[in-house]
């Protein structure tokens, strides 16, 4: 399969955008800087180091370089690899840890090594350029700007963030897809899920309990915004006159139809990427429990089993498919997936409409969580039997004192 590797940034450039039109000229400054940083990477996509103190591959094996302030990757220096000591500059230690949590987190619970499987190692470039508003994988690495202090802070600090560029990497290795229109967003959503389910994972925090949003720590405290994106509501991660409002959509009936150009975002893919994000938060929080277990599965499975032009019904349809597999026709897992998928205006190929609201319903009545723990589903079975003796035995006992 024939891939093209794209520069994958965290900030999209519809807020760039916004904020070139800023009344504040160091704030359009940095904009513009960091959009023509961007677009320059994206007509190189051939920055890479070679060092010979990096890390050799095998494992997911960490090695952190220090840009200085420098645009150039292969001028940075190696500054922590996973034979040295920890750094005295935070912002290494945080993309050292980070690129650990990550790995260790697709390792643990999905049995990968590293992103391509094959245990790639993991290099990361800190203090990119001087002010850059971005953190991005080019498809070798990951690369971290401090951002300008005014509206952005160093991208190191958000664990969902490096966890969603570095999902960028296992989708190029798996699905590959195309980074445009409906295949670009569902590559967005993808590293969205993924980052969040991350950040839940190393805080072990349920599907009830986790925030669902992408880059709360990106923004510096000067700024109204909760964060980049939010998967439990799309289109309310902020909204004040810096920003605009966020985009977002939640329902394929509020679709945003844009160009495949740069500055339309491939076709929005930063902004159509909140329906798929909203189809997961659904499944996730009808499974119940820990979000990565079930729905995780389930999605990742899905990944694995696409294609490079996906599109949002074909992946809605895989994750039904997956969801069967994985736990069995018309189970509570399944249930969730369909219910989900309807939830943001798409129905699941071959079944009717009829019958996906009818087991919806079915599945609301049983309090919308797919999936009980097994003790407690075997000792409510217990608890009903115990009762049919129980009225057996008075049946049996009135029936003698008849007699």
């Amino acid at each position: 399969m024939t891939r093209t590797r794209h520069v994958n940034c965290i900030i999209p450039p519809h807020l760039l955008d916004k904020l070139l039109g800023s009344d504040d000229s160091e704030i359009r400054k940095a904009a513009l800087d960091t959009l023509l940083t961007t677009t320059r990477l994206r007509g190189e996509r051939s920055v890479r180091a070679s060092f010979a103190g990096a890390a050799a591959a095998g494992n997911g094996r960490r090695t952190v370089f220090d840009c200085r302030q420098g645009r150039f990757l292969p001028f940075a220096v190696l500054v922590r690899t996973e034979e040295g000591a920890e750094s005295g500059d935070l912002s290494v230690n945080r993309a050292f840890d980070g690129l650990g949590t990550t790995r260790d987190f697709y390792q643990k619970v999905f049995q990968r090594n590293s992103l391509d499987g094959l245990g790639m190692r993991l290099d990361g470039y800190v203090h990119f350029d001087a002010g850059y508003n971005n953190a991005f994988w080019d498809g070798r690495q990951m690369v971290f700007g401090d951002g300008d202090g005014r509206m952005f802070t160093d991208f190191t600090g958000s664990i969902d963030v490096i966890a969603h560029e570095l999902t960028h990497g296992v989708t190029e290795f798996t699905a590959g897809l195309a980074y445009h229109h409906q295949s670009g967003a569902l590559n967005e959503s993808i590293s969205d899920v993924f980052g969040t389910l991350v950040k839940q994972w190393a805080a072990n925090e349920s599907a009830e309990t986790a925030d669902w949003l992408i880059g709360a720590d990106v923004f510096t405290p000067d700024i109204d915004a909760d964060a980049l994106r939010s998967l439990k509501a799309p289109g309310t991660a902020y909204d004040n006159p810096l920003l605009g409002k966020d985009p977002q959509p939640d329902h394929m009936s509020r679709f945003v139809n844009l160009p495949n150009t740069e500055r339309g975002d491939y076709g929005g893919v930063h902004i159509n990427s909140g329906i798929p994000n909203k189809a997961f938060y659904l499944t996730a929080v009808g499974i119940g429990g820990f979000s990565w277990e079930a729905a995780g599965l389930i999605w990742y499975e899905s990944l694995k089993a696409s294609s490079m032009e996906t599109k949002f019904q074909d992946f809605a349809d895989t994750t039904y498919q997956k969801a069967e597999e994985l736990y069995g026709a018309g189970s509570a897992e399944q249930l969730a997936v369909m219910a989900a998928w309807q939830g943001v205006g798409i129905q699941i190929s071959g079944v009717p409409a009829g019958v996906a609201r009818a087991r919806s319903l079915a599945a609301g009545r049983d309090g919308g969580v797919g999936r009980e723990d097994g003790l407690a589903a075997l000792s409510k079975q217990v608890g009903a039997l115990a009762a049919q003796v129980r009225e057996l035995s008075e049946d049996i006992t009135s029936l003698k004192a008849m007699r």
